[in-house]
């Protein structure tokens, strides 16, 4: 009689299991297959140059991404980081001819100002994100474009330039951007889930209106978040200049989009509210491998980098609401 009973709560123990590993683990475990797999099917797949290049490849993404996380845990979202960064590119390149200094810094107070810009709209006014970063992206583009003469003029960093060593110097083999973004990260994740500014954002995203009634500065951490999103899209564009040597003004179209794919696949909900930057790393990690692997097929033509990589969010999506409504249901 009361064996139907433990075999139920067995079952509803070992579900719970699942669900919980799922969310935790469940990008973690895709990222370790997907690896293994392409190891054995692509003998180049594991050689050092080609991790090499995986890594820096993932850098200037993971860079954008860290920013994106926080403003997602937030409830809200940022869709102007692509022109940024490619705007933070040409400040840089313009920036180079005095010296390095400027090169770093003027993209980074540009891109900041976009960034406090949105922050302040979106909090002050209770603008919808979506719209705000709608308006500063046209708006960066259109600087960018009014900046070189609607893309004529290329602006090229001065031979010999310490600059350049910044996106191209090496240590280990590994490129500096690659360094400089594991360090951002590291430190994005310490203050994520150590200080108070990192439960800010928690609150703010799970509950605004809880938020304030504890007294926590909800409109203080959205702008900052939204300040972060745009100095460190400013950085990625200024490391890519340093890479390429010149500030390019097609690159970063539609990478808003390989941002908010990255961040939600590594597992942070976009209803705000949870979220972390590991995740958001790993995020990065597959779609950098999946990048990787298509060019390696080779036959494969680039643009089902993006068909695959959307297939693989929208399977990410299902499964999150999934498991939120199973979750909700225990």
């Amino acid at each position: 009689m009361t064996a139907a009973p433990t075999l139920a709560g067995q079952d509803s123990t070992r579900r719970e299991l699942m669900t919980g590993v799922l969310q935790k683990q469940g990008a973690a475990i895709a990222l370790v297959l997907m690896v293994a797999v392409a190891w054995l099917l692509f003998p180049r797949f594991g050689s050092l140059d080609n991790l090499r290049d995986i890594a820096l490849q993932s850098s200037f993404l993971a860079i954008i991404a860290l920013g994106m996380t926080f403003v997602i845990i937030t409830g809200g979202i940022d869709l102007s980081v692509g022109s940024v960064y490619a705007l933070g590119g040409v400040l840089a390149a313009y920036g180079a001819q005095w010296g390095f200094l400027v090169a770093l810094l003027l993209p980074l107070a540009v891109c900041g100002l976009i960034g406090l810009i949105n922050g302040l709209l979106v909090a002050k006014t209770g603008m919808a994100p979506f719209i705000v970063t709608l308006a500063t992206l046209l708006f960066a583009r259109g600087l960018l474009l009014a900046i070189t003469s609607e893309g004529a003029t290329t602006y090229k960093i001065p031979e010999g330039e310490v600059f350049v060593e910044l996106g191209r110097g090496t240590l280990f083999g590994f490129g500096y951007p690659v360094f400089i973004a594991a360090a951002l990260c590291l430190i994005g994740g310490l203050v994520l889930r150590r200080t108070r500014f990192g439960q800010s954002v928690f609150a703010t995203g799970g509950s605004e209106q809880s938020a304030k009634l504890m007294g926590l500065p909800v409109a203080r951490t959205k702008v900052t978040v939204y300040v972060m999103s745009g100095v460190l899209s400013g950085l990625a564009g200024a490391l890519t200049a340093a890479y390429l040597q010149s500030g390019v003004t097609v690159i970063g179209v539609g990478l808003e989009l390989d941002a908010i794919s990255v961040v939600v696949i590594g597992g942070t909900l976009l209803t705000g509210g949870m979220g972390t930057i590991l995740g958001t790393v790993i995020g990065v990690g597959i779609r950098t491998v999946i990048q990787n692997v298509i060019n390696q097929i080779g036959t494969l033509d680039s643009n089902y980098q993006s068909v695959v990589s959307g297939a693989f969010l929208l399977v990410v999506v299902v499964l999150q609401r999934s498991l939120a409504r199973t979750t909700t249901r225990r």
